[in-house]
């Protein structure tokens, strides 16, 4: 029991130990006389006792009728005592540029810190915060450029020396303004100049860094390019521009006018180029033809179609010997290559009939010379006969054709071809020939 009791006073110091301290203080910088068009700074400290673990989250300020620049990644680290505490702290600054003469209130905005020995996140709301905006006089409706301290600086950068007609100046403008955001500053008027093209060219709009993580102001750079176009003296002209201090009084900054000389544009080469060709040699020529650059054009047409028609010729040649190997097939199954093959073999020894048959059998469907001779001539029939009895002889006797067998089968070749087109024509083949 006295152990237990001993364990729980060593471990009530433990216990006793509060949660980390974190606090929160915002304020206007400045705090009254604010112009428009000027910038107030809202600065937001985050204090703890311990440390942080992670990086605040920091809201969004929105304020209708001004323009406002959220804090950037860096912020201004603090060590403040406070009640007899040390704390560690960071510092972030909203920028808020009012557009309109009325008063303007902050609402409270919340901030999500995470101290170090902490439970968890802890959320703190800044006190809520209103300013005045005042008009300033004389401004009219035009953009006003209020800030603490303005800087207006030139450059001229020329492309040529000395500058001739065809030849570039380009004017480069840099205006700081302390105290007032980059984007708010009014650009400068380049003037159009007689004799001149001008070119206008993007501006670069940046913050002005503090040196210390932080933005005391902005900067704005242009750039116009005037390309000579008349020789003679050219003259840029001189740059006013009107900006207001913290209390109200209107300055001006302003940039000299410049005056270049532009000579004509004369070209004089750096080396001969006749010389240069008379070394070289004008035998060293080539000339080329209107008739061989044709037929060159023609053969480079005809070989770019060779090659990429190759596929689609290769098909068409296919194709071709196809239709050719059919056209013949066609051919030796007709009747006119059987009469074709007949009178070769009649006229040849020793005597031969298969032709006779082939061409009996497609030009009529027989198959025998008595069917075929039905209905003929007996003229044609004997003589038919007598050209068998000649061809299937005995071996020792020689065979003879008719001299008018060839004329009569050529008559008959003709009624047979009669006879077929009108058959073909007008009625049916026999069903059973």
């Amino acid at each position: 029991m006295k152990a237990f009791a001993w364990l729980l006073l060593l471990c009530l110091p433990q216990l006793a130990a509060a949660d980390p301290q974190v606090r929160v203080q915002a304020r206007l910088v400045p705090d009254t006389g604010v112009l428009v068009g000027a910038t107030v700074n809202m600065e937001v400290d985050l204090l703890v006792d311990t440390w942080f673990t992670a990086a605040p989250v920091l809201p969004k300020l929105e304020l209708p009728g001004a323009v406002v620049s959220p804090p950037g990644g860096e912020a201004q680290h603090l060590n403040e005592k406070l009640d007899g505490t040390p704390f560690f702290g960071l510092r972030y600054t909203y920028q808020i540029t009012p557009q309109q003469a009325r008063s303007f209130s902050i609402p409270a905005l919340e901030f999500v810190v995470q101290p170090g020995q902490g439970s968890g996140p802890v959320t703190l709301k800044s006190p809520p915060l209103v300013f005045v905006a005042k008009a300033l006089a004389n401004a009219g409706g035009q953009q006003q450029l209020v800030a603490r301290q303005v800087t207006f600086t030139q450059t001229l950068q020329r492309s040529h020396e000395p500058l001739r007609v065809g030849d570039s100046v380009t004017r480069h403008l840099t205006l700081q303004a302390e105290g007032a955001q980059a984007m708010l500053i009014p650009p400068p008027i380049f003037a159009q100049v007689q004799g001149t093209r001008r070119y206008l060219q993007s501006p670069q709009v940046k913050p002005l860094s503090d040196g210390r993580g932080g933005t005391s102001g902005g900067v704005r750079e242009d750039s116009a390019t005037y390309v000579i176009t008349q020789a003679g003296k050219i003259t840029l002209p001189a740059i006013e521009l009107t900006w207001w201090d913290s209390a109200g009084n209107a300055q001006r900054a302003s940039l000299e006018a410049i005056t270049v000389d532009a000579a004509a544009a004369v070209y004089n080469a750096p080396f001969s180029i006749s010389d240069d060709l008379r070394a070289l040699g004008q035998q060293a020529r080539l000339r080329v033809s209107g008739h061989g650059l044709l037929l060159a054009v023609v053969l480079l047409a005809g070989g770019g179609l060779l090659w990429f028609g190759y596929p689609w010729i290769r098909h068409l040649g296919v194709s071709l010997r196809r239709w050719q190997a059919a056209r013949r097939t066609m051919w030796l199954l007709s009747a006119d290559y059987a009469w074709q093959r007949l009178r070769q073999q009649l006229s040849t020894r020793p005597l031969q009939l298969d032709g006779l048959y082939l061409w009996v059998r497609r030009i009529s469907g027989k198959r025998t010379l008595g069917g075929f001779f039905t209905g003929a001539s007996a003229t044609n029939e004997n003589r038919s006969l007598d050209l068998l009895q000649n061809c299937y002889a005995s071996p020792g006797s020689v065979a003879q054709v008719p001299p008018q067998l060839l004329g009569d089968l050529q008559d008959v070749r003709l009624q047979m071809s009669k006879r077929g087109t009108a058959t073909t024509r007008y009625g049916l083949k026999p069903l059973n020939p």
